[in-house]
Order: structure tokens, then sequence, then C-alpha cells
């Protein structure tokens, strides 16, 4: 039985995440699944690095599969270039140790939450990007993000509907960088709640705006209330980076 890695970029505008759904054949993983099943002659079951929501894209999402098929990995990926959308592409494909799990062996993610902060809206860029015309105060929302970089509780930054039993996790670090009014939020942890980089991308732009004092954001985390963080910050502005292992 081989055990193959994959990394899959994907533009998640029309898809409802990554995650397979019973009610819908617009998911990521359903839509490789169906294709490797086909493929393999196989009932192939995908194992992703973790969940993306609705409308979110990825650069370097990793996931894996076990199959006994014998082709070599560039004719699958030639295979899966040819039979999945436009919109979904497999980057590399190699064989890796069989005990290998694209979510259970993460170490850390890299996701960028990224802003149009000029004037006028970029019509190319429009369906990756959120853009905000009100320009933002970059150094407050750096010294806001200060406050995230370590372990803590993350309650006041997820969905409530969230079901982890455990909600602290560590930000490695938060970075914000800006190129021609474009800002990227880069964050990079061992793990992310439900909407949490969205939740923290938008609590950050009320910093930036003025509406959120910088020093507020650490009552925010030790306050554990939801309601006290930012707007849930718009899916099609995220980007999964890459994934560490």
């Amino acid at each position: 039985m081989r055990n193959l890695k994959m990394t899959i970029a994907y533009d998640g505008s029309r898809y409802k995440g990554w995650q397979k759904q019973k009610d819908t054949d617009l998911t990521i993983q359903g839509k490789i699944e169906a294709v490797l099943s086909k493929m393999t002659e196989e009932n192939v079951l995908l194992v992703g690095c973790g969940r993306t929501d609705l409308g979110v894209h990825a650069e370097n999402y990793i996931a894996n599969f076990h199959t006994k098929c014998a082709m070599s990995s560039d004719t699958m990926m030639d295979y899966l270039y040819q039979f999945l959308p436009e919109d979904i592409v497999v980057k590399s494909m190699v064989d890796v140790d069989e005990r290998f799990h694209a979510r259970y062996n993460v170490k850390s993610k890299t996701y960028v939450y990224k802003i149009n902060n000029n004037k006028y809206r970029d019509v190319f860029n429009r369906k990756y990007t959120y853009h905000l015309a009100e320009k933002l105060n970059l150094t407050e929302m750096r010294k806001a993000s200060d406050a995230l970089i370590g372990s803590h509780d993350f309650q006041s930054f997820i969905n409530s509907k969230s079901k982890n039993k455990s909600t602290i996790r560590t930000i490695n670090y938060i970075n914000i960088i800006e190129h021609d009014g474009n800002i990227d939020i880069e964050v990079n942890g061992d793990g992310f709640l439900w909407n949490m980089v969205r939740i923290i991308a938008g609590t950050l732009i009320e910093v930036g705006k003025g509406n959120l004092e910088a020093s507020n954001v650490e009552k925010i985390l030790n306050e554990k209330k939801r309601w006290e963080a930012g707007p849930l910050a718009q899916a099609k502005g995220l980007l999964l980076r890459d994934v560490q292992y």
C-alpha cells in the first residue's frame, strides 16, 4: 500500500470549503476524491491538513491518501490536471512513509489575509482580496498583533459553534506587510480554530480604522467573549499559504 502526499492549490470562490459534505458536491475534498477514485478504481479517502471555510483559498494545501495503484506520480498528476476543474491544481505528489498523516503531523500553518487598501478596488484581484478604501493605521495594527503572539486561550477569536474541546493555541508570529497599498496580514501558528484567522484579521482591521484601541486586544483575549473581538473578515481575503511538518 502506497501513501502519497499531495500539494494542492485552489481558488475557493465557488466552493463550500475543503471538507466533503453530504448535501453538495462543491467541496475541494469531494472533487479530488472523485477523480482519484475513478483513476485508481478504489474508494479513495483523502486526508487533509485541516479545514478551510467556504470561499477561502489555498496556495499550498497538503493532503495524503493510501492506494494500491501502481501508476507513477507524474502520470497521476497528469490525470488529475486533465479531469479536475480549472480552479484546482495538484502541484506535486510524492510517495511518503506510510505513517505520514497530513493533519496529525502538522507543526505549523501560515495563513495570509489580503487587503486592498487603495481608493479603488482591483478588478483583477477582487475575488482574492478584501477592499477597504479607508486608510489603515499599520503601526497600531502591529502593536495590537503583539498581544496575540505566544500561547493563549483564543475563546474570543472563534466562531461560537466551534466544537473544539481546547481553545488554547500558539501563534508564532504575525507580520503585517504593506506594498503599493496592498496589505498582507501573515499569521503563523501551531493550529487554528474555526474562523480564528478571519476574526484576528477583523479585529486588527478595527484597530487600523481607529474603532478599537491596540491596548484593548490583550483585554479581549483575557475576557474570552467572542463579542469583544472584531467582526469576521470576509472569506475571500484569506489564503492558506503553507504548511510546515
